[in-house]
């Protein structure tokens, strides 16, 4: 009794879609009853969905109909790119596949028109109206999303609120205002200025928060002004006392060392190979190792001074930072940014100076843990690590030297140390989490990987060049959710 009603139901109603036409071919009734188990499937391979049509390989399905008879018939729309809209019809061009596509596609662009239908299939009105408002809904679905600006192969220094990114949201303007209430206060509350950069700061008041939470500058304002003289006097203090050294026997091999490694340090951004820049570079690396002799200097802290270069330097270009001239700076700002910099990179190695003595201890430690942290948290990547003879040593060694900074684009970088100032142990306690993170990140690559040698391969060259901040707040997000679950549950972390 059902099916005889379905039947019916098709007979009657026509504008239901897949119905066939009048003039169309009868199906003959009583075969149709003597097979009804096949009867829908006889009607589906008659007929076809218009939803599933395919311009290139169903041209032949729309051929074109008698002119009279197509201002009665629905037609079947169709997106197309165009930017004039003509009176008639034009012909259906065949796709160039080899054409590039615009990503931009605007409203006044996009364009629904009809094709009329060859007599086999009719398509009911409510269902173009339904794909039209479906197309509608998609465009302004499309449109009501952030514009996020492309980043190119090279690698830029320059975040994504920096110069070509579109306005500034609402959002992003109302934690800029946040910021500058909070540095603006006679005493600025640390802590409330910790939690607010986890999350990434503003580049514009980004310089006086690195300082801030790098313990260079103190939260009393009045002081701040005072503080900066003094230690950047006392930098060119130690430059006076001591580069002139660089020479003596007993700093030779020293200097030598930092003059090979500087031109190697992001020997893609034009901004590090300008000699100027790399004699700054010299002075705060030599007078650094001249002050800790304990480690001296190691390969890997010239890396860890462009972040804070870069950022001081930004205070005073606006342009993109990568191409700037250092020598168009005043003297008096070029000494200044030179200070600044020396300075914050000293705290941050003080808190991981035994990465750097002797050994290196404190990096052996670090891989060592990272290990345990991974047999736990995907034993499937430990175990395949195993049976393919990688030891984690020869690959998260310099995950730990150089804190990510040749696997990330140094814009990735800067909104890493973000958080990683704004976290009470970032650069010590947090960054393992970090790495733990960014391996379990490829994990789908690492377990396509059967030989030692390609393994090696990719984990020394992880494709992140088109990395940006919304990449890295994913990371730092399982980073922290790895922290809540193991840094204080040391039965779950070590077996």
């Amino acid at each position: 009794m059902a099916t005889e009603n379905k039947l019916h139901f098709w007979r009657r109603n026509a504008k239901v879609p897949g119905r066939f036409l009048k003039d169309a071919p009868k199906t003959n009734v009583a075969n149709i009853k003597s097979k009804k188990p096949s009867t829908f499937h006889e009607f589906a391979r008659s007929t076809n969905d218009a939803w599933d049509i395919d311009d290139e390989e169903d041209n032949d399905f729309f051929a074109p109909s008698h002119p009279s008879q197509s201002h009665s018939k629905p037609q079947t729309p169709r997106l197309k790119v165009s930017k004039h809209t003509t009176d008639t019809e034009p012909q259906p061009q065949p796709l160039n596949r080899l054409e590039p596509v615009s990503t931009e596609l605007c409203q006044d662009q996009l364009e629904i028109d009809g094709e009329p239908t060859n007599g086999r299939v009719v398509k009911s009105s409510s269902d173009a109206q339904l794909n039209s408002n479906t197309v509608r809904g998609t465009l302004q679905k499309q449109q009501s999303l952030p514009v996020r600006p492309v980043i190119p192969l090279v690698a830029r220094i320059s975040d994504q609120n920096a110069s070509g990114a579109p306005p500034m949201t609402v959002r992003e303007k109302t934690r800029l205002d946040k910021f500058r209430q909070l540095l603006a206060s006679p005493n600025t509350d640390l802590e409330d200025l910790r939690k607010h950069s986890w999350s990434g700061i503003p580049r514009e008041v980004r310089p006086i928060t690195w300082r801030l939470l790098s313990g260079y500058l103190p939260a009393n304002m009045e002081r701040r002004e005072q503080v900066l003289q003094r230690k950047r006097e006392e930098y060119f203090g130690f430059i006076e006392q001591y580069y002139h050294s660089r020479t003596d026997e007993h700093h030779r091999d020293t200097y030598r060392q930092i003059h090979i490694d500087i031109p190697r340090t992001n020997p893609l951004i034009p901004l590090f190979q300008q000699p100027l820049v790399q004699e700054v570079f010299e002075r705060i690396l030599f007078i650094w190792a001249i002050r800790h002799p304990a480690s001296g200097y190691v390969q890997g802290i010239n890396d860890l001074v462009t972040p804070f270069f870069v950022v001081f330097l930004s205070e005073f270009v606006e342009e993109d930072v990568e191409n700037f001239e250092m020598a168009a700076l005043p003297l008096e700002t070029q000494r200044n940014i030179e200070a600044d910099s020396f300075w914050c990179m000293s705290k941050l190695l003080d808190g991981i100076q035994d990465n750097y003595t002797f050994a290196q201890p404190g990096i052996q430690t670090k891989v060592k843990a990272l290990e345990e942290l991974v047999s736990r948290i995907d034993e499937d990547v430990h175990l395949h690590f195993k049976k393919c003879e990688v030891e984690y040593l020869q690959f998260a060694f310099r995950w730990m030297n150089n804190l990510l900074m040749r696997e990330l684009p140094l814009r990735c970088t800067i909104r890493l140390w973000d958080t990683y100032q704004a976290e009470s142990e970032g650069f010590s306690h947090f960054h393992l989490y970090v790495c733990a993170a960014f391996l379990i990140k490829w994990r789908k690559e690492i377990l396509s990987m059967s030989d030692f040698q390609g393994l090696l391969m990719l984990l020394q060259n992880l494709p992140t060049i088109h990395w940006g901040n919304e990449e890295v707040g994913l990371l730092l997000a399982e980073a922290y959710r790895l922290k809540y679950m193991f840094a204080d549950a040391p039965s779950h972390y070590k077996r």
